[in-house]
C-alpha cells in the first residue's frame, strides 16, 4: 500500500482550510451575540437613567404641591391675624406663620436642587440614548458584514469539501479505516509533516525505519501523538 506525500499534503491543506472556514463561520454568530448583549446592556442603562429622572421629577412635583398648599395656608393664617381675640392667640399664630415661612424657604431650596438634578439626569438620558443608538448601528453593521461573509464562506466550504472528498477517494481502501480514525479523533491535526525526521505536530523525533517508510510512500503514524505523517515538499 502506497500513499504519496503529495496526496497527504493536499489532504492536510484541505482539512486546515476547512477547519479555518468553519471556525470563521462559527465565530460570526458569537460576534453578533456579544454585540446584541452590549446593546441590551446599554438599553438597561438607558431605562435606569429614564427611571431615575422620572422619580426625581415626581419628587419635585410633590414638593411644588406641598409648597403651594403651604403658601395657601399662610394666606389663610394672615387673614386670621386680624380676627384674633387675644394677644396670646395673635402671638401663637405669628409664630406658626414664621415657622411655616422658614419651612417654605427650605422647601423652595429643595425644589431648586431637584430641578438642577433633573437637568443633570436629562443630560445622562440623552447620553444613554446616544450610546444605545451607536451600539445598535454597530450591531447592524457587524450583522450585515457577517451575514454577507457567511454566504461566501459557505460557498468556499462547499467547494473545499468537494475537493476533499475527491482527494480522499484516491486513498487505498485498506487504509481508509486508519485514516478516518485519526481524522475523526484529531480533525485537521490528524496529519503533520515529518521535517528533518521530526514530527512537527508534537516535536518528537521519528525512527530511521519510519523515515525509510515515508520515503517509500508507506503510511506512517507518529508513535508519540498518533498523527499521520508525510514528508515536506
Amino acid at each position: 500500500m502506497t500513499i504519496t506525500a503529495a496526496t497527504l499534503r493536499t489532504l492536510h491543506r484541505l482539512h486546515l482550510q476547512l477547519t479555518d472556514l468553519r471556525d470563521r463561520l462559527r465565530r460570526g454568530p458569537r460576534q453578533i451575540t456579544i454585540r446584541e448583549e452590549n446593546v441590551a446592556a446599554r438599553q438597561v442603562d438607558l431605562e435606569t437613567a429614564r427611571e431615575t429622572e422620572k422619580q426625581v421629577r415626581l419628587l419635585a412635583d410633590r414638593k411644588q404641591l406641598d409648597l403651594k398648599s403651604s403658601e395657601q395656608r399662610l394666606v389663610d393664617w394672615g387673614l386670621k391675624l386680624n380676627s384674633c381675640s387675644s394677644n396670646k392667640e395673635f402671638q401663637a399664630l405669628k409664630e406658626q406663620i414664621a415657622a411655616a415661612e422658614m419651612a417654605n424657604s427650605v422647601l423652595s431650596d429643595e425644589i431648586l436642587e431637584a430641578f438642577e438634578r433633573i437637568d443633570q439626569l436629562g443630560e445622562k438620558v440623552r447620553q444613554a440614548e446616544s450610546t444605545v443608538e451607536m451600539t445598535q448601528k454597530e450591531l447592524d453593521k457587524v450583522r450585515s458584514r457577517i451575514d454577507a461573509a457567511a454566504d461566501s464562506i459557505r460557498g468556499d466550504i462547499e467547494r473545499l469539501a468537494a475537493d476533499l472528498q475527491q482527494a480522499e477517494s484516491s486513498l487505498p481502501s485498506d487504509f481508509r479505516t486508519d485514516y478516518n480514525r485519526v481524522i475523526h479523533a484529531k480533525g485537521a491535526d490528524g496529519l503533520a509533516e515529518a521535517e528533518e525526521s521530526v514530527c512537527t505536530g508534537c516535536g518528537q523525533k521519528i525512527t530511521t525505519n519510519m523515515q525509510s517508510e515515508l520515503l517509500l510512500s508507506k503510511p506512517v503514524f507518529c508513535k508519540s501523538c498518533g498523527r499521520l505523517l508525510y514528508l515536506p515538499e
